[in-house]
């Protein structure tokens, strides 16, 4: 083999060396800055205001869920309006601008899907159970649904156009029971806040509202509360205002730590 055969040979090898060096750098580059790499690209940071419309049996956990959302999203804030899910959800579909809306049952979030007004599908979260609410001490013995029916006793029930008040309705026809209440409140606190004011002997309400009300308040199971349980659906809205932050809200609620802080307050899994 001639020197000049040798060194064209030579020249060929380094020319492809560095070529397959070049090629391996920019294999390594491109792994490196894909979005889709594992472990090498962070999520974006959320910062701004979430606006959150929820059903008003969730103002305790909610709020708690909002203030781990803001710990671990330095630069952001959790608004929330709590009140009974059909006002909400007619405040939503008349223009008022929110990002997440928690209903206390399908039917109240149809008001809002049937409208177009959400970004995708809501998915169940939660689903919750009444219970009936009396003064602490429970002195007129109330024990089920029909002791409600008693002559001369004060019973709170909630709207019949709000989850929990459709949801008593269901349970009272259930036992076929015919009540007529000294007032109808347009959420569930409403109703509660009669009893732990002593305004009222009793109401209807979920048994989350009647932990979280501690000893202000007695719980008295009953068994038509099995068939009148209620599925809450959650839900991006269409004109959200800050999308990215408002889906991370959403899926904390749905994590296994946004379930902790749910179950703790009564809430059954969905």
């Amino acid at each position: 083999m001639t020197r000049s055969v040798r060194r064209t040979r030579r020249r060929w090898q380094l020319t492809g060396a560095g070529a397959a060096a070049l090629m391996a750098l920019a294999a390594c580059s491109s792994s490196t800055d894909s979005p889709g790499a594992s472990g090498t690209t962070a999520s974006p940071k959320l910062s701004g205001t979430v606006t959150v419309f929820a059903a008003a049996s969730l103002k305790e956990s909610f709020t708690t869920l909002g203030e781990k959302f803001e710990q671990d999203h330095p630069g952001t804030k959790v608004s929330f309006n709590f009140g009974g899910s059909d006002s909400l959800a007619a405040s939503i579909t008349a223009g008022a601008p929110a990002d997440v809306f928690a209903a206390a049952s399908p039917k109240t979030m149809a008001l809002v899907t049937d409208r177009k007004d959400t970004a995708g599908t809501p998915a169940t979260f939660v689903r919750n159970q009444l219970q009936i609410a009396t003064v602490p001490g429970n002195p007129h013995k109330v024990s089920s649904l029909k002791d409600l029916t008693r002559s001369g006793l004060k019973v709170v029930l909630c709207d019949r156009t709000v989850p929990c008040g459709a949801a008593a309705q269901k349970a009272l026809d259930a036992g076929r029971l015919k009540l007529t209440p000294v007032s109808y409140e347009q959420d569930v606190k409403g109703a509660l806040t009669k009893v732990e004011l002593k305004e009222a002997d009793a109401a209807v309400v979920y048994r989350t509202d009647v932990k979280a009300a501690g000893d202000k308040v007695d719980g008295v199971e009953f068994p038509e509360s099995a068939g009148a349980i209620n599925d809450y659906p959650i839900a991006l809205l269409k004109n959200a205002r800050n999308g990215e932050a408002a889906e991370a809200f959403i899926a904390l609620v749905r994590s296994a730590e946004g379930q902790r802080v749910l179950s703790r307050a009564g809430f059954l899994k969905p």
